[in-house]
């Protein structure tokens, strides 16, 4: 994203309004974005809290998690460029209206129907969110702080998921109407952040080309394309783990381990998450390509945890499988950003942008939905064994494509030594 003035020079409407400083509107902002996401991580145990009430097969849970990538992967290639053109604020305004709407059909669900349509309202509002509150965090970041505001942007993702997750637990365990406290406090959160974003100082002038960013765009260019097949495989297989811990975790505690508990379900769609997000911070300083070496080994290590894990009865081993999981996803995913952004010109951007995350919320959330289908028929072990072995498949292609990458590498720095010895 690209952004067309800085804050400190608003568009002409914004002098004729209250602005709070832009100190807070980051603040409120940053608050605001890992709400979207803390929304997107409460439905992890209250989907088995929903089952148990209700009565729906394993397959329709699994829907009703998955579909929320449909409505991300809709709007990121619909609108993830649109605030560059009219401006963060209406972009926002929009998600967070949407946002609204998706938690007041939770609230007055009566059937796992209005559960699957608010997934879907919900992964739009994100979608739209993610972009344009990504950009926004660099635009308001304090100038000695844009790195913060960059780091806010990936890593709230994951820490808004994982508390989430944990939250919803900790409701389902101890309070009588979970989701009505779940989704009334989150109502509350997202009307605050509201009136963050319409007090905000606008960040971006409008200019023209709204219409033709409405088109979507995924395309990766000649010189992206190596780095971007070499990542793609371990993206997919990262995501595939996260839709695992999100959207099966809950349902492989109560019908493996035989835990009805809403805490131990809270804390198996956390772990992961909560994993991710604090390796994410700590690798920020490693080279990309040692850190997507890293995320690829942790991958198949905690794959190959989760395993042995269902086929030992181990919890405790699950637990530490999702935990090294986490890891592959901290390390891996920033990595592939930082390996493949920068062989885009700003131009080709979007683009970009959006393949990886089509690859991302496929292998989020179609698996998903797949192994749902498969758990009837061969049951939730060998099914969850054979979604753990593509995992690992998909990780091991990425190794090795990695180690040609730096095989090529090494080789041109020998060509070049030599032609500059010979001189």
């Amino acid at each position: 994203m690209t952004t067309q003035s800085s804050v400190d020079t608003p568009t002409p409407a914004a002098h004729h309004r209250f602005k709070i400083p832009a100190r807070l509107a980051f603040a409120g902002s940053a608050i605001t974005f890992i709400s979207l996401y803390l929304a997107a991580g409460v439905p992890t145990p209250l989907l088995a809290y929903y089952q148990s009430q209700w009565g729906f097969p394993a397959s329709v849970l699994a829907l009703a998690f998955a579909v929320y990538a449909l409505g991300f992967l809709t709007a990121i290639l619909l609108v993830g460029s649109l605030s560059d053109h009219v401006g963060r604020r209406p972009v926002l305004i929009g998600a967070l209206l949407l946002q609204l709407v998706s938690i007041i059909m939770f609230l007055v669900a009566p059937d796992i129907g209005w559960v699957i349509a608010a997934r879907v309202v919900q992964g739009l509002s994100t979608g739209a969110a993610t972009s344009a509150f990504t950009a926004a965090l660099v635009d308001l970041a304090p100038p000695d702080r844009k790195r913060l505001g960059s780091i806010l942007g990936s890593v709230g993702m994951s820490a808004g998921l994982a508390v989430g997750a944990l939250l919803s637990g900790f409701a389902i365990q101890f309070t009588p109407e979970a989701n009505t406290v779940v989704f009334g406090v989150l109502a509350i959160v997202t009307i605050l952040g509201l009136g963050v974003v319409v007090l905000s100082p606008e960040s971006v002038t409008r200019t023209p080309g709204a219409l033709r960013t409405l088109i979507p765009r995924v395309a990766v260019p000649p010189a992206a394309r190596r780095e971007f097949t070499a990542a793609a495989p371990v993206i997919a297989a990262i995501w595939m783990l996260a839709g695992l811990s999100l959207g099966l975790a809950p349902t492989v505690v109560r019908n493996v381990f035989h835990l009805n508990s809403g805490l131990v379900n809270g804390l198996s769609g956390f772990i992961a998450p909560a994993t991710a997000a604090l390796v994410g911070i700590a690798f920020a300083r490693f080279s990309p390509r040692h850190g997507m070496l890293i995320g690829i080994y942790a991958t198949m290590a905690g794959t190959a945890g989760i395993v042995a894990a269902l086929l030992s009865g181990s919890l405790a081993v699950l637990l530490a499988g999702l935990i090294i999981a986490g890891v592959g996803f901290g390390a891996a995913f920033p990595a592939s950003l930082r390996l493949i952004m920068p062989l885009a010109v700003p131009q080709q951007r979007a683009g970009i942008v959006a393949a990886i995350y089509v690859v991302a919320y496929i292998a989020f959330g179609l698996p998903v939905i797949i192994a749902g289908q498969l758990a009837g028929p061969f049951g939730l072990v060998p099914t969850i064994v054979g979604y753990g072995i593509v995992t690992a498949l998909l990780a091991l292609i990425s190794h090795i494509a990695q180690f040609r990458i730096r095989r090529g590498a090494g080789q041109e720095r020998s060509i070049r030594l030599g032609t500059q010895s010979e001189r």
